[in-house]
């Protein structure tokens, strides 16, 4: 008898042009090639085109913090999400066939840096100029104080991508709560 890891059972990358499953295989292909991409060209991500069983209320948690970062891709039916994360969370319902949100998380080693993330969601998403340039404006004013804070959504890649920020200036990372989901 042996014991120890077990030997992955799939290889390091995707093929190009394939997307991710979600099942066991397919969560660890993710945590090995550092590479995740998802079809939600329909405007939904289903769970049988992941391979997640239909009553399952969530989808595997995808985590990689301290072993580096995923490069995400989430293609939409009018254009791709794009991030680098450590994590990543599917939501969905015992009665739903697809995941109402697709989560993960975004972190920046400053301020400056996260106003910088937030102004690039607001050109390749759409996220809402106005209430994102208020939200940076109000922390500059205040870069020691706390903030939770919800941007309007963007609509630009046929998804609903919200940004939903945390900010501590007395911390050396900050977080921006990225939820991509079906357009209502």
């Amino acid at each position: 008898m042996t014991s120890g890891p077990r030997t992955p059972t799939t290889t390091a990358t995707l093929a190009p042009g394939a997307f991710s499953t979600l099942d066991e295989a397919g969560v660890e292909q993710i945590k090995a090639s550092k590479t995740a991409r998802l079809d939600m060209r329909s405007g939904t991500l289903e769970k049988s085109a992941v391979k997640v069983g239909a009553g399952e209320v969530f989808g595997p948690e995808v985590n990689t913090k301290g072993a580096g970062k995923i490069d995400l891709t989430i293609v939409g039916p009018t254009g791709e999400i794009t991030a680098q994360t450590d994590r990543l969370r599917f939501l969905s319902g015992k009665t739903r066939t697809d995941f109402s949100s697709v989560t993960y998380f975004l972190t920046a080693g400053s301020a400056e840096e996260l106003s910088e993330l937030i102004r690039d969601g607001v050109k390749r998403y759409g996220i809402d100029n106005e209430s994102a340039e208020n939200w940076i404006t109000s922390t500059e004013r205040d870069p020691g104080g706390k903030s939770d804070f919800s941007i309007q959504p963007g609509y630009a890649t046929g998804l609903l991508v919200n940004y939903d920020l945390r900010y501590d200036g007395s911390k050396d990372v900050q977080v921006i709560i990225v939820h991509v989901m079906p357009v209502p």
